[in-house]
């Protein structure tokens, strides 16, 4: 249980500080967010710990922990990264994808088409992505993307019509590509989809001046 806590609590300062709401240079205390996701300190402390390894904190002497920094550039290479794997993982399932899969990733993409809480679209969208990456038989570069993805602040883009409305349209492009069992569109389709959300993050960043923090 206390690991599946800290899991929990890493995540969640994982979206805070991709989000922009926890600021580089930001101090941390450990007691505010144990009482914020009312958790004892014992996993927050954990959390901490995981995050300095993936680079995201930093331990400062006498200051304890503070964000560490972050910038446009990071923000593009974590999302390149996702696209590169995830339109791998989309060529692959193009080349062999049934019309009974194909029928289940249409009724996947309906829901979350249909969705309009943030919370829904949320999980929707990850079931969809969880389909296809599930049908390319490919489970240890299908395990990157989920370590990729965790950097991925997902409430910013599920409360974003904007985003909303490209991702259904990039949905329908990777449906229509594996329809027509085209790699080579299903791959571009499906890595533009993550690319997309680099820009998108760098202009809501770039709007709460978080550069300049």
């Amino acid at each position: 249980m206390r690991a599946l806590l800290s899991e929990e609590v890493a995540g969640a300062l994982r979206g805070r500080i991709m989000s922009g709401e926890l600021r580089p240079g930001a101090r941390i205390r450990l007691e505010e967010v144990a009482a914020g996701l009312g958790v004892s300190i014992t996993p927050v402390r954990e959390a901490l710990l995981t995050l300095r390894g993936e680079d995201m904190v930093e331990l400062e002497p006498r200051k304890g922990y503070v964000v560490a920094p972050l910038s446009r550039q990071d923000i593009l290479d974590v999302f390149q990264l996702q696209g590169d794997i995830a339109g791998e993982l989309a060529a692959r399932v193009a080349a062999g994808i049934s019309e009974a899969q194909l029928a289940e990733l249409r009724v996947a993409h309906s829901k979350v088409a249909r969705a309009r809480k943030a919370a829904d679209v949320e999980t929707y969208e990850y079931e969809f992505h969880r389909a296809v990456n599930r049908m390319s038989h490919s489970r240890k570069l299908s395990w990157f993307l989920h370590t990729a993805t965790r950097y991925t602040p997902a409430r910013v883009y599920s409360a974003d019509p904007g985003w909303r409305e490209g991702m259904r349209a990039d949905h329908e492009a990777v449906l229509a590509a594996f329809a027509e069992a085209d790699a080579d569109a299903a791959r571009t389709a499906m890595t533009r989809h993550f690319t997309d959300g680099a820009e998108r993050l760098v202009k809501h960043l770039d709007d709460l001046g978080i550069w300049a923090s």
